[in-house]
This record gives structure tokens, sequence and C-alpha cells, in this order.
């Protein structure tokens, strides 16, 4: 691919989905990966409890198999939840449930994500922890040309399996990189990365903008309320999860 579309020769960029990750994995140091609702969220929830967590992409009967490997509990659906087995997508559900040490948490957009990048180390990032990710980014050198950043947006999907761009990961990849901004200037930042940072920084009072998202409105409607009040804990988290032998742990 041309290497105008990797946004080569800047060290903060900006990218959607698992195509974007994809491309752009092989050709930077980090990947931080923003899944706002829920799963970048709710691996911040579980990391901070001592929780390792592996992601998975899809949830049917090989999660379970693979859940069997690496002798994790495997979280259900936000529906699927059962008092035998409390842990699911949901990261309210999360921060109520007993503790496990090992997660697995499979997702269709950013544990799909994280558990197919390949060549970059990989962050989970979120709303809740973005100054601590930036800082964090910082402190390993990353972020110039010499060790890029790629911040994915993981987006949704339309029924038709398209990506569905979704308000809620570019304001959480905004933040992110906003906050990464503030230490290495705004002269290592994509045109990409730069819009994604204004679209962040334009926004008043992000929780509301969550909220009243499709995809804000879609969990609320269905019961979880609290799904979004979770995510919309601007900066409430200091854990930064770094995947390392095949599950997120909270960096040291």
């Amino acid at each position: 691919m041309d290497e105008w579309f990797t946004q080569a020769g800047h060290g903060i960029r900006f990218e959607w989905g698992a195509a974007g990750a994809e491309r752009l994995a092989a050709r930077v140091a980090c990947l931080v990966v923003v899944d706002v609702l829920s799963f970048t969220t709710s691996v911040t929830v579980a990391a901070e409890a001592g929780t390792r967590v592996f992601p998975y992409r899809w949830r049917d009967e090989t999660a379970a198999a693979f859940a069997g490997q690496v002798d994790a509990e495997l979280a259900a659906g936000r529906r699927q939840a059962t008092a035998a087995s409390p842990w699911s997508l949901s990261p309210a559900a999360l921060r109520r449930a007993p503790f496990t040490p090992r997660l697995v948490l499979p997702s269709p957009n950013g544990s799909a994500i994280a558990a197919t990048a390949r060549g970059a180390t990989v962050v989970a990032g979120a709303l809740r922890n973005a100054a601590a990710v930036g800082r964090w980014l910082d402190r390993q050198g990353y972020g110039t040309p010499a060790r890029p950043v790629a911040v994915i947006a993981s987006g949704e999907h339309w029924p038709d399996g398209s990506l569905r761009p979704a308000l809620e990961d570019l304001l959480g990849a905004g933040a992110v990189i906003a906050a990464l901004r503030e230490r290495t200037g705004e002269g290592a930042l994509s045109v990409e990365a730069a819009a994604a940072a204004a679209a962040f920084t334009a926004t008043p009072d992000v929780r509301r903008a969550v909220a009243g998202s499709s995809s804000g409105r879609e969990l609320t409607h269905g019961g979880f309320a609290d799904d979004v009040a979770v995510a919309t804990e601007q900066d409430a988290s200091s854990v930064v999860p770094v995947l390392t032998d095949g599950a997120f742990t909270a960096a040291r």
C-alpha cells in the first residue's frame, strides 16, 4: 500500500477500524485501540482490579475452548450474564462482578482488533484513562517518527458488516492524542490525528455527547445507561493496560 495511506513520517497517527489497524500495525511501534462502548473501557475496569484480560474475536464455541486453554473465565454478552457467570462486556457489570484473575473478553470491534494486531505494542485506551495513556506513551518514547504510535478508533458495524464510524470512539481517540500532544507538540501529529484531537477538544461536554450519540442512546434504551456512565468517567483511571503474553495487564 502507498505510504500516503499509512501517514508515514508522522509520530502520531489516527485511523479507523480493523482494516486501518491491520495496515498500520506493521508500520508503527505502538497501537492504541479505542473502543469506548465498551471493550477498552471494560479492560480498564478489569485491569484496575488486577485481572488479566485476553481479547478474543468471536463469541462462539471457539471462545469457550480458548478460555479453557488459557485457564480463564469467559465473559458473556451484556444480556447473557448470569449469577453463576457474572462477567460480561458491560463495564458496569464487571465492576460489580467478583474478582477473577483471568478473563477472556470477546467483542467484534476493539477485542477483534487487539487480538489480531501484529508487530506493535498494543495498548487499550478509553476516555477513562486517556491522560494516563498519553503520559505512558511519552515515557516509553512513543510518538516520534522513529517510534510512531497509531491510535485506532474501533467504530461499530452496520448490519451489512461495513464499518460504522462511532462518535464515542472518535472522541476517545482524540482524547488520547490530545494528551500525548501536550508532551510532543503539534508537529508530531498527522493531519488525521490532529483532526481527531480537535474533535475532542472542541466538544464542550464529552459525557453528554457520548450519551447522546447513536451508540449511547442504543445502550441507554436497552437498559445499560450505567455502561455509558462508566465509559464517560473522563480520566478517572490511571491504569494503562498493555497486551503482554496475549493478555491486557496494567503497565507498571
